[in-house]
């Protein structure tokens, strides 16, 4: 399976990704994890030690200019489009289990954006692990679908959008589909987080109702507390991972 995962930034998006990750993991499945939301730190909700030292790899400098042949922070002039990228989820990923991660890290823009070695390097490190990798691929998104590209999107098995009872949130995932409707990602489904009750769910469908939901996370102050103290939410004794368990299951 390829699964990207988005939504609003506080909606609990690293939480559920996390989760999804650990379970997949204790099921044995071999699984990418790609941190690509540069606000958020998917290494510590995974549980990975350490997780604060690892290195995005748009900030690998040597790296960038080894696999372009162009200096990093350059923008235009002359420089490879198709680095090799293979070998790299092997190289330069933490690993915890069966799960290895790589966090892509973020790419300083001018303007209405750049074409730069780091965003290059990216790129073709996406393409290649969606279209030619076997292990189980969880993404991170950032609050939308920037590292997707048109060949990428085809590839993804599922879009999943976590939203919570809120308006700006259910924007955000409406704004979301129309992103992934003009890259030809038709395949979304929601996960519903931080419920408190049927009238969460209720409201979340009354708004939402042309989405199709894949599953609903209760309201957990277990969660919270393992993030202020710097936990996994699935070391904690938390309802979420039975539900995340059907969920995959659903998938």
């Amino acid at each position: 399976m390829k699964l990207a995962i988005s939504g609003k930034g506080g909606v609990g998006k690293t939480t559920f990704s996390a989760l999804l990750i650990r379970a997949l993991n204790d099921q044995n499945k071999r699984v990418l994890a790609i941190d690509a939301d540069p606000d958020a730190n998917l290494a510590a909700a995974v549980g990975i030690p350490d997780a604060d030292k690892i290195v995005p790899i748009s900030e690998m400098k040597d790296l960038v200019y080894e696999r372009t042949e162009a200096k990093p922070g350059s923008i235009g002039g002359f420089f490879k489009m198709n680095p090799k990228v293979d070998d790299l989820p092997d190289a330069v990923s933490a690993k915890l289990g069966n799960i290895k991660l790589m966090r892509l890290g973020g790419v300083k823009k001018g303007g209405s954006g750049c074409i730069c070695p780091e965003s290059t390097l990216l790129k073709a490190l996406i393409t290649h692990i969606v279209l030619a990798r076997d292990e189980v691929v969880v993404m991170d998104m950032e609050a939308g679908i920037e590292h997707l590209g048109r060949a990428t999107a085809q590839a993804v098995d599922r879009l999943l959008v976590v939203v919570e009872p809120g308006r700006r949130s259910i924007d955000t995932a409406r704004h979301i589909k129309k992103l992934a409707g003009e890259i030809g990602l038709s395949k979304l489904a929601l996960i519903g987080n931080k419920i408190r009750g049927q009238k969460d769910i209720d409201f979340l469908k009354e708004h939402l109702g042309e989405f199709e939901f894949l599953g609903f996370l209760p309201y957990d102050d277990a969660l919270i507390e393992a993030d202020l103290n710097g936990i996994s939410p699935y070391d904690t004794d938390s309802a979420s991972k039975a539900r995340v368990t059907e969920m995959i299951a659903d998938l």
